[in-house]
């Protein structure tokens, strides 16, 4: 893994190629980040690029971020990632990694937190099946049904589907291709869709699957 940034989710579209066929994108308006701290092997026991994204107010800060972003130089930042490259010697704390760090045509994994459902019932969390709704069935058509035997084990067991909290959690979509790159409006479109709401923030790597030439 050699490249990486932050970005916005902007929402999707579609664009057409050289072909005139129809292909639906996310643009993401990824950058410009700074490196606010470059980790070596040395210092910290593994190597890596801490990079911010989106300027935040000062007062919004607190102390000991404050004074992590003034030891780099770098104003402060809304979100900080960390990527994990084998070698981190291209990188310098207070550089800048815009959009044109990925290209047309490349392979990436882009992560972010998926939409938040709140408490969902089985249907909607897992795709359980209705019940039927004729013949005396009451008043339980969208009900989870049995959880297991009575007796014995008498006990449900870990990880059954049930009711329960949906959403909202670390989602990654692998092997994505980006399809366009606007340097100038730091704009990446990437081929199909990305997991979050419009307005949150995904990171894009280089994808660990995609077959290398």
């Amino acid at each position: 893994m050699t490249k990486g940034i932050i970005g916005k989710k902007i929402g999707m579209t579609q664009i057409f190629d050289e072909k005139g066929r129809v292909i639906p994108v996310t643009v993401v308006e990824a950058g410009p980040c700074a490196v606010v701290q470059v980790k070596t092997a040395e210092n910290d026991g593994y190597q890596a690029v801490q990079v911010g994204f989106g300027d935040q107010k000062p007062q919004r800060v607190n102390k000991p971020l404050t004074g992590h972003f003034k030891k780099g130089d770098v104003a402060p930042k809304k979100v900080l990632k960390e990527f994990r490259f084998d070698d981190v010697s291209a990188y310098n704390v207070g550089d800048i990694i815009k959009a044109d760090v990925f290209a047309a045509g490349d392979k990436v994994d882009v992560a972010g937190t998926s939409k938040g459902h709140g408490y969902s019932g089985v249907i909607k969390r897992w795709n359980f099946h209705r019940l039927k709704e004729t013949h005396g069935s009451g008043p339980v058509a969208r009900h989870g049904g049995s959880n297991g035997a009575c007796s014995s084990p008498s006990r449900v067991f870990p990880g059954l589907k049930m009711a329960g909290h949906y959403g909202a959690e670390k989602v990654t979509v692998q092997n994505l291709t980006v399809v366009k790159v606007d340097a100038e409006n730091n704009l990446i479109a990437i081929k199909g869709a990305v997991p979050g709401p419009n307005g949150g923030y995904v990171v894009i790597r280089d994808s660990v699957k995609a077959i290398k030439a």
